[in-house]
């Protein structure tokens, strides 16, 4: 009797605290829906679920005949494949032989070697294309826009230095010798300031239109300081980046496959979209929004590398009003909310015009990055805000700091490379490069794609300003493999392939002409090889998707 009493009674009041409990977690609970929601729909929006799937992935390695009809092609089309891809295999190796040989010998010791070469393209295909299509990274010499290997074989380079060569290498030469001849009285003494730094620094705040400034040796240095700043003078935790965007190796930058521990306090949000400013306009975590500009080219998709194109659904359009007006609306909740806008030009600062992308936007952040090109070719990371988000103590507080030191911060000879890189940004002439440079690229991407389409190649260019990417028209499996036929014709890519092409601005209609006449003739030979023949089922993207999936899964051989 006295059970059931007790039970009864306390009926009302277990509802009410559970009511209670619910009112309580409500708003935790709507806040991670509206987090969730704010993600974009793919792996790269969700980087635990794609770490947990990478980490569950087995092995797929085809076989010399799986490798040849993947995509069950005809027995004409493997016919032809083969022979194709045999003559280049004999070109390579013949042409190239001392490169390869020195690029073999480096490869035990140097896992980035190890790495680059295992992931040049997708994994099942990667075995055989190691040991049949080795490349060989060994330049000895540049002039202009020209690399020549160890086998004196030259090469128009469109890797561009990962972004660091933008006016031409014989300038970044010059900068380097010029630099040195500024600095040789006092040498490399570290932790004391070279007359340089002062003068440097007037300048790169000048364009900036920032008020102090902190030198690094990389651009992950650099963005790391950047939010570090942002957490210190905020006292919030998360940091905000957008799908697909990279900002350097670090831990919490990078997310997802390739980070071995969880980015805790980062959020990733979906690029361009309202959700995600809404999640800006309503948590009190998040302390910085990092923004790499180069995603307007390719919103919520990460780098398009070859390692990872396995059919033909790579796409890339750039529309700048459209991105200048979603960074206004970043600026706007940003200042509302107290968090720091931070603009990651280590791969874009400089190449967009002097004043960076807050000039070439319209829109003013509160710290900016930059590298790379900066350096005038030597190594360098910059931090440039405003006076209130760089202080790194607090008068009041000696002992709340915000350290940050390097021992080779502000460089003698970095300082002297950067200061010949100012001068000639400041010039006439380099002023009207930057400015004409939209509207020369746009042009020469149109007289590309207008000649491919022409001769019904599948392959079209993108860009943003002197940054191309190529996508692919029509479903392939194969698509790869134009990376080693472009190779063939003398054009140097970086390792990810066709996802990134670099044009320094020292390049000439003439030759743009030589590029575009290089690029057809690799086309015409992919073609002809019948790498973008396929069988009947697997007649687009969908179906190829399927088939891949079949295969990791263990469901096909």
């Amino acid at each position: 009797m006295s059970t059931s009493i007790f039970t009864f009674d306390l009926l009302p009041v277990a509802a009410a605290a559970l009511g209670l409990l619910a009112l309580y977690k409500a708003p935790t609970g709507w806040r991670r829906l509206q987090l969730s929601r704010a993600k974009h729909p793919s792996l790269a929006g969700h980087s635990r679920m794609a770490v947990r799937l990478a980490r569950l992935m087995p092995s797929q390695r085809f076989d010399e005949q799986r490798f040849f009809d993947a995509d069950d092609a005809s027995a004409e089309i493997v016919d032809r494949r083969r022979a194709s891809f045999a003559a280049l295999s004999a070109g390579l190796k013949r042409r190239h032989a001392r490169s390869i040989a020195t690029t073999q010998a480096m490869k035990p010791s140097l896992p980035d070697l190890q790495f680059t070469s295992t992931y040049r393209v997708p994994p099942p295909f990667s075995p055989l294309v190691q040991r049949e299509l080795p490349l060989g990274p060994v330049m000895t010499s540049s002039d202009g826009h020209w690399l020549t290997d160890a086998d004196g074989e030259r090469f128009i380079d469109l890797a561009g230095s990962y972004g660091v060569n933008l006016f031409g290498y014989d300038f970044y030469r010059d900068c380097i010798a010029e630099g040195a001849k500024r600095v040789e009285k006092l040498g490399p003494v570290l932790g004391v300031y070279h007359p340089l730094v002062e003068e440097n620094a007037r300048r790169i705040l000048g364009h900036a239109r920032m008020d102090q400034l902190s030198f690094h040796m990389s651009g992950t240095e650099a963005v790391m300081q950047a939010v570090r700043l942002a957490r210190y003078h905020t006292g919030r935790t998360h940091m905000v980046r957008f799908c697909g965007a990279y900002h350097g190796w670090w831990d919490e930058a990078q997310p997802g496959p390739g980070n071995p521990l969880p980015a805790e306090r980062t959020y990733t949000l979906r690029d361009m979209h309202e959700r995600s400013l809404q999640v800006l306009r309503t948590r009190r975590d998040i302390a910085c929004v990092l923004v790499n500009p180069l995603q307007a080219l390719h919103p919520n998709k990460p780098a398009p590398g070859d390692g990872s194109l396995v059919d033909s659904s790579r796409r890339a359009s750039y529309d700048r009003a459209a991105y200048a007006t979603w960074l206004k609306q970043l600026r706007e909740v940003c200042t509302e909310r107290n968090i720091a806008l931070i603009f990651d030009e280590v791969f874009m600062g400089f190449r967009l015009g002097a004043g960076g992308a807050q000039e070439y936007f319209g829109v003013r952040a509160d710290l900016v990055t930059y590298g790379k090109t900066l350096g005038g070719g030597l190594p360098v990371g910059v931090v440039c805000g405003r006076a209130a988000w760089m202080k790194r103590y607090r008068e009041e507080r000696p002992a709340d700091i915000c350290f940050a030191r390097g021992t080779f911060n502000t460089h003698p000879y970095v300082m002297g490379a950067m200061s010949v890189f100012l001068d000639a940004l400041e010039t006439p002439e380099r002023q009207r490069q930057l400015v004409e440079q939209d509207a020369q690229q746009d042009a020469r991407r149109a007289r590309l794609n207008a000649a491919l389409e022409a001769e019904g190649l599948p392959l079209r260019a993108a860009n943003m300003s002197s940054i191309w990417t190529l996508y692919y028209t029509q479903p392939s499996r194969y698509n790869w493999m134009l990376q080693f036929f472009l190779r063939e014709q003398g054009l140097a890519l970086s390792w990810v392939g066709t996802g990134r092409m670099i044009f320094s601005l020292d390049f000439s209609e003439a030759d743009f002409d030589e590029v575009l006449r290089r690029i057809l003739a690799a086309s015409r030979a992919m073609r002809d090889g019948g790498w973008w023949s396929t069988g009947p089922e697997m007649d687009s993207n969908k179906a190829i998707k399927r088939r891949v999936l079949m295969e990791t899964l263990g469901l096909r051989g």
